[in-house]
């Protein structure tokens, strides 16, 4: 079997990035274990990829960057916490001082530090990357860009009330560049759901924006020339198919190709 016969068969090693807490936080979790430590990725992406043909695998803060960058096809960093403004040149003074390990919902300097690390390497490598909410915006601030610290009320609603799994509201509608990675995946608009409250400020090195809303928050961004896109919504958490995460896979699956004719 050649090469190129032996890649055509392999699926797509795709890296999913995540949280790390106490055991304490889980509901009737032994109470011996509650000081250690809990490694998580929601398992919606998993799924999915798995769906649209990879392998998922989920990325420790401990799992070296550039050792796995030597195994992946794929990254897809996720949502979460809001960056830490140090990251991106904010206002360090309405930071809380709490161990995101015992709140998962304030700021995590060691994952940011992690995705940062694998966002940047992996886009050196040419490693298609996904970034998904928090995950779009840890893109921009890799590649040197700033943020919003957090958007004002305006005519769509970032910050939905909605549970999930939802395919959002009218109101929020994405309008995609013309030639652009998210254009030719959903057409010139589509409706996403949205949970959101931070957004891309000014764009980092070679990012340009490719979706916005109608209020003109940056809803979509890419890399031209790297297979790279960041998404504001959560495609794992539509109710309907999402293109993007079938994207990452399939381009993964190309750089696999890739890799095996060299």
């Amino acid at each position: 079997m050649s090469a190129r016969e032996e890649a055509a068969g392999m699926r797509p090693l795709i890296g999913i990035t995540g949280r790390r807490f106490r055991l304490s936080l889980l509901q009737r979790a032994d109470e011996r274990y509650g000081d250690r430590c809990i490694d998580t990725s929601m398992s919606d992406f998993a799924t999915r990829i798995a769906e649209a043909g990879g392998l998922p695998v989920h990325l420790s803060y401990d799992t070296d960057v550039a050792a796995i960058c030597e195994w992946l096809s794929g990254v897809v960093i996720t949502g979460g916490q809001d960056v830490h403004p140090a990251f991106w040149g904010g206002d360090t003074s309405v930071v809380r001082d709490i161990d995101p390990r015992t709140n998962p919902m304030v700021h995590d300097v060691a994952r940011d530090e992690y995705e940062i690390a694998l966002t940047r390497a992996a886009v050196d490598r040419g490693i298609p990357v996904l970034g998904v909410c928090r995950g779009l915006q840890v893109l921009n601030v890799a590649l040197g860009g700033t943020l919003v610290p957090d958007l004002p009320p305006g005519s769509v609603t970032h910050l939905s009330p909605e549970t999930a799994p939802t395919d959002g509201t009218v109101d929020h509608v994405v309008s995609f560049t013309p030639g652009s990675v998210a254009a030719e995946l959903f057409g010139g608009d589509a409706i996403t759901n949205s949970w959101h409250h931070q957004a891309v400020d000014r764009c980092g090195v070679g990012v340009v924006v490719t979706g916005r809303t109608g209020d003109g928050v940056v809803e979509a961004i890419e890399v031209p020339g790297h297979p790279v896109l960041g998404v504001q919504w959560h495609p794992e958490w539509m109710k309907s198919t999402d293109p993007t995460l079938t994207w990452v896979v399939r381009e993964a699956a190309r750089l696999l190709e890739q890799r095996s004719d060299r």
